[in-house]
């Protein structure tokens, strides 16, 4: 992990040592059960190290966040990692599929992530009752979709933030009413940052 240190560093992202050794332990349980359930393929160290970077660099440009919800969270990407970087923020993570959600329960009670609740369910069906300041998500559905689907969960407040590709010219034209920002983190990854919330 002295990789993923270095690279957070040089992006001024200064994270405590306490993160770092959850880090540690999250790679350690990924590649074990990814052997047994394969959560994901993309299993190398430096796929993990690639896939953490990628999740909190965000956090570069975001502010202070109380509440998050993490729309299928899969493995763990963006929104684990982001409450393993954020301890003083109430993340949920919404997973519809029972062997990842196992495998996220496993890393919440291994690491205690106190802040840290599991939705086993559509993010379409969940109810939370707490004004969600942040609305996460990584390679699920298109963005106009995405905000329709989490109505439920949504306030005049909350703003979104979607780990896209490339090519997002044609999502984009969708959001004629919203106040975004396309911040590019390398070739390969666009962040779609919605602070002013879609209207339909």
């Amino acid at each position: 992990m002295n990789s993923l240190r270095q690279f957070l560093d040089q992006a001024h992202l200064t994270l405590p040592n306490e993160f770092y050794e959850k880090c540690e332990k999250f790679s350690e349980f990924l590649v074990q059960w990814n052997h047994v359930h394969n959560l994901t393929g993309n299993n190398s160290q430096e796929d993990i190290v690639k896939n953490i970077i990628d999740s909190v660099w965000p956090l570069s440009f975001l502010g202070e966040i109380k509440t998050l919800v993490d729309v299928g969270t899969g493995a763990g990407y963006p929104g684990l990692i982001l409450a393993m970087a954020m301890p003083n923020t109430k993340v949920y993570l919404v997973e519809p599929r029972i062997k990842r959600v196992a495998f996220l329960n496993f890393v919440k009670n291994s690491l205690k992530l106190d802040n840290v609740t599991i939705l086993q369910n559509r993010v379409e069906d969940v109810q939370i009752e707490q004004n969600i300041d942040l609305i996460t998500s990584r390679a699920v559905t298109n963005t106009k979709l995405l905000i329709d689907l989490t109505r439920n969960i949504q306030t005049k407040q909350t703003k979104f933030l979607f780990y896209k590709g490339s090519l997002l010219n044609e999502e984009v034209k969708e959001l004629e009413s919203s106040q975004y920002d396309i911040i590019g983190g390398n070739e390969e990854r666009n962040y779609l940052y919605i602070k002013e919330n879609y209207v339909a």
